[in-house]
Order: C-alpha cells, then sequence, then structure tokens
C-alpha cells in the first residue's frame, strides 16, 4: 500500500514486513513549516489505524531528512502559532498506538529535523548524515532539543551541542550515542525495515506497544511540563531580547548578524 496525504507527507506500508514508512517534506530542504506538520499528523494519524504494525520508519524526501523549521515562520506573528504545533506533533509521535518509530537520518538533520528524529524511538544514520542543532548562531537556541538530547546524550555533552551549536556526522553520532544504528548499504530503506522486521515480526502488536508505551516515560518528562517551560522561556524571554530578532533577520537577509548583546 502506498498513500499520498497531500503533497508533503506520504504513508507507504510493507505488508510482508509490517512496517509503515512515513515520507515527509519538500526538497531538498525539507523545511518543517506548518502545512508540513499538519501533512505528518495526518500521516500518523494514518498509521494509528494499524494496529498489526510492529514499526515505522520516518523519512526525509530525497537527499536529505530535513534542514530545520522555517524560519519565516520563527518570525512574531507567526512563531507564538508555529513552535506549540510543532512540539504537539513531538509529543503525537508517543502516541501509544504506534508502534515503534525509527528515525531514517540522510543528509542534513539540523534544528527542528534534530528535534524530530529525537523525539523518535530510535535514530538511525546513514554515511552521509549530519545532525546538529545550530540555533545559538541565529541568536535562538532550540527547545526541544535542550530537553530531548539528554536522554541519549550526557548532560555536559547535550550542553555543549545546545550552547556551541555543534554539528555532528555519522561516525560521531553512533559513538556518542546520538543515533543507535547505522545503514550503510544501498538502499538504507529496505535496510531500516529489515531491522524493524527482524526484530518484531515475530511479536504481538499489542504487546509491542504495550512495552514501547511503558520504556518512553522519559520522553513524556522531556515533552511534558520541561518542555512547556522550555516554550514558554522561548516565547517570553528569548524573543524580548534583540538579539533574537537581529539573528534571524540577518539569516533570512542573508548577512552576517550584528549582536548588540542585548
Amino acid at each position: 500500500m502506498s498513500r499520498t496525504l497531500s503533497d508533503r507527507a506520504a504513508v507507504r506500508l510493507d505488508q510482508t514486513a509490517r512496517v509503515a514508512v512515513v515520507e515527509f517534506g519538500a526538497p531538498p530542504a525539507n523545511l518543517l513549516d506548518r502545512a508540513t506538520l499538519a501533512a505528518l499528523d495526518a500521516a500518523l494519524d494514518e498509521v494509528a489505524t494499524r494496529s498489526d504494525l510492529g514499526g515505522v520508519v520516518l523519512r526525509g524526501r530525497g537527499d536529505h531528512f530535513s534542514y530545520g523549521a522555517s524560519v519565516q515562520e520563527h518570525l512574531p506573528g507567526e512563531l507564538e502559532a508555529m513552535l506549540p504545533e510543532f512540539h504537539a506533533l513531538l509529543r503525537r509521535i508517543g502516541d501509544p498506538k504506534l508502534p515503534p518509530v525509527l528515525a531514517l537520518v540522510g543528509g542534513r538533520c539540523l534544528g527542528g529535523g534534530l528535534e524530530l528524529a529525537l523525539a523518535c524511538d530510535l535514530v538511525a544514520v546513514t554515511p552521509s548524515a549530519e545532525l546538529g542543532c545550530p540555533e545559538v548562531r541565529l541568536g535562538v537556541f532550540p527547545p526541544a532539543a535542550a530537553a530531548l538530547l539528554p536522554l541519549r546524550l550526557g548532560a555536559g555533552e547535550a550542553l555543549r551541542m545546545v550552547v556551541h551549536g555543534h554539528v555532528v556526522d555519522a561516525a560521531v553520532a553512533r559513538r556518542s550515542g546520538l543515533a543507535e544504528l547505522e545503514f550503510t548499504g544501498r538502499d538504507p530503506e529496505a535496510e531500516a525495515v529489515a531491522w524493524l522486521a527482524e526484530r518484531h515480526r515475530p511479536l504481538s502488536a499489542a504487546a509491542l506497544r504495550q512495552a514501547r508505551h511503558a520504556a518512553r516515560w522519559p520522553w513524556r518528562e522531556a515533552l511534558g511540563a520541561r518542555l512547556e517551560a522550555l516554550e514558554r522561556q522561548y516565547l517570553d524571554e528569548l524573543m524580548a531580547t534583540e538579539d533574537a530578532h537581529e539573528g534571524l533577520a540577518a539569516f533570512l537577509e542573508r548577512r552576517r548578524p550584528t549582536w548588540t548583546h542585548r
């Protein structure tokens, strides 16, 4: 089964493997704008109707996972709606009706793209992967990455990624624990589907969903009150600074920012 839900998302189902592939975005950047968020939510609705599934592969269209969220939609007047919608989608990935979700990351996986991958149960990289949260270079910070990175990295390394805006390659991601798996063949999607099928096809899908829900309590805590507090900090405190507005404007105008440090 293959179903295109919109120009921003499609669901393909491998009946034999009992694995769904959700492909999203508008290449090459696959920006996580509000239209893409809505399409992803609809795709997860579709997947949640299949109680027999043993896994989901989430991937970006084309060569890249996602360059991140739309900077245009991070400007005042757009941000107040966009940020809560994005965080709601991250929480939706934990829906107990869903089987384990594997983020298949190739190419750039930056900012909001990394946050989307971190919200999944597993992160798998291909050799071309570049993962990071460079938001600080734009005068802002990544709320969901600040909440989720410590689940995979030590607190100190998570802090360094957020504060320094580090971008790492696939090898570093695997060594650090940022990614659990690496697929190096010609068809990483087929490898990801086969990996999930081998482990989950012999199991009860009902038990698998229950086990996943039980084990995801750290994600629920990170994406619950902790992310709510970080979202309020972003909207109420960060966006009250001059440099946040300057950094976003400079990015859109393709120039170097002039910081006032206020």
